[in-house]
């Protein structure tokens, strides 16, 4: 199930700091994953506890590095522990771990993720959390590693969506029902090899996908995010 208020607080942060990098990356470290706005990951929490308010778990699971500040405020406000998977073996690494694969759009890489067993419990009912959902394979990763504990996933939240890519049908909704949720959603970025500002088309006011993104005219590739 997928819910998005038209131009939430989320929507409109994009477009004021939101810029859109060469090979459509969309870059938000102004208040998301470098530097962090506290109030935007507090209206970003209670919008996840609004949205999975009749899906109870008792534990958050997120991957490193940008998706913890959301996962931690989260369970803050539940009062659950949060897990992160690792990208990166370290010397204190366990070798009794669960082990996945997922492939960075941004990196354009592929990691290996993993999360040591007692921190993931046949019992536990997990809500998976992270900033973006672009090919899917990330949220992929971290619903294998919860089905090796023999654990549940009670849902998927996402800030920002990128929808023009195989997300939904790579991981997220191709899984058993979860409920996903996108908070950020419907955005056309654009770019013409340079970097420019996020913009949003208005597809709600069935303006079709073929125009322009709004402000954006001429020779350029459209993403929508």
């Amino acid at each position: 199930m997928i819910h998005a208020a038209f131009m939430n607080f989320l929507e409109h942060r994009i477009l004021q700091e939101g810029i859109v990098k060469e090979g459509n990356i969309l870059k938000v470290d102004s208040f998301l994953n470098h530097q962090i706005d506290m109030g935007i990951m507090k209206e970003i929490a209670h919008e996840f506890q609004c949205r999975f308010k009749d899906c109870p778990f008792n534990k958050i699971l997120t991957i490193e590095s940008s998706g913890i500040a959301i996962a931690t405020l989260l369970g803050f406000f539940h009062d659950v522990p949060v897990v992160f998977a690792k990208k990166a073996e370290t010397a204190n690494c366990t070798d009794d771990k669960y082990v996945s694969t997922a492939y960075s759009f941004t990196h354009r890489r592929k990691n290996h993720v993993f999360v040591s067993r007692p921190y993931l419990q046949a019992t536990d009912r997990v809500l998976i959390v992270d900033d973006f959902l672009a090919d899917g394979e990330a949220a992929h990763a971290l619903i294998d590693l919860v089905h090796q504990a023999g654990a549940s996933v009670v849902g998927i939240g996402i800030a920002i969506e990128k929808a023009q890519q195989k997300n939904r049908q790579n991981g997220a909704d191709g899984a058993q029902c979860h409920q996903t949720e996108a908070v950020g959603l419907g955005f056309f970025i654009a770019s013409d090899g340079g970097d420019t500002h996020a913009q949003r088309h208005n597809e709600r006011h069935r303006h079709g996908t073929g125009g322009d993104a709004a402000g954006v005219k001429g020779h350029r590739k459209e993403v929508r995010v």
